[in-house]
């Protein structure tokens, strides 16, 4: 169903209307607050409010703003406004509760937009309103089938052995493997497939000159990993020096195959998408 236009079929609603019009439901129980229309236009507006909220909401905890999350928080609103529906809806007498009827709702929409009792002005301001809804729902529908793509890249991360940017593997024993976490972010609006090599190097850095000297390189790891668009992957990967000679260990990403293994290191670090580094100690056993 994910590459189908059911998907949509089924979300749009979930997303443009159910949100508002549970909520109104829970504001407005009885059936003399407000008529049906301004329940199906406030439910439309409200839900344009409500869904942002949420994924504002979302983004400032550690889920983040993805579809998981999202899902499963429309889902718990919508549960909870439910439930204070129906708290609500017991206070209030079984004469005067809220129930959808089909029937007098079309005649409702009749004699607001096409009543031949209302003044040419009155038929046009309705006119009028009935467009802009329309064209406020059409344009948000849009926006959701069809978004704008928007800035291509790719993140590229290092964390420590416990998952966290912390603690990172920078005093090894010789010959003893640490771990470090490598993490790569889609965000190309396409599947790529990412080289990853971590090089051990022998380096002197000039204040002077911002320049760097390379004296000595060794590859300890390379490996691929095909990564779908909004997605990251990550996997922990073993370090093992075997040479106090070694200060930095450097992590290169390319999207695309690894160059030779012949390239000189200045070379390598240039055709690499994104790079970074640890500056190491080793010690003897």
């Amino acid at each position: 169903m994910n590459e189908t236009p059911l998907r949509v079929v089924f979300a749009l609603p979930v997303v443009l209307f159910i949100p508002g019009y549970v909520l109104i439901a829970a504001l407005f129980p009885g059936s003399t607050e407000i008529d049906s229309i301004e329940r199906i236009a406030l439910s439309f507006g409200l839900s344009i409010a409500v869904v942002p909220l949420i994924g504002l909401a979302l983004n400032y905890t550690p889920f983040g703003i993805r579809l998981d999350p999202i899902v499963l928080s429309l889902t718990i609103f919508t549960l909870g406004m439910v439930l204070a529906t129906q708290v609500r809806r017991a206070r209030v007498p079984p004469g005067e509760r809220f129930v959808f009827s089909p029937g007098p709702t079309i005649t409702a929409v009749r004699d607001e937009f096409f009543s031949t009792r209302a003044s040419r002005l009155d038929r046009a301001l309705s006119l009028i309103l009935m467009v802009a809804i329309v064209a406020a729902v059409a344009t948000t529908v849009y926006v959701v089938v069809v978004p704008k793509e928007g800035e291509k890249f790719t993140e590229f991360y290092i964390l420590g052995r416990e998952g966290m940017a912390a603690e990172y593997p920078t005093d090894l024993t010789l010959g003893k493997p640490d771990q470090i976490i490598i993490g790569i972010g889609n965000h190309e609006y396409r599947n790529v497939t990412y080289t990853v090599e971590i090089l051990l190097l022998n380096i002197t850095e000039s204040e002077t000159t911002n320049t760097s000297e390379f004296h000595r390189m060794e590859l300890l790891d390379s490996f691929s990993a095909t990564v779908a668009h909004n997605t990251t992957f990550q996997e922990q990967r073993s370090i093992v020096v075997n040479s106090t000679d070694f200060n930095q260990i450097k992590f290169l990403l390319y999207n695309t195959t690894a160059p030779p293994d012949d390239l000189p290191v200045e070379e390598r670090i240039r055709q690499s998408y994104r790079d970074l580094h640890l500056w190491v100690k080793v010690h003897p056993l």
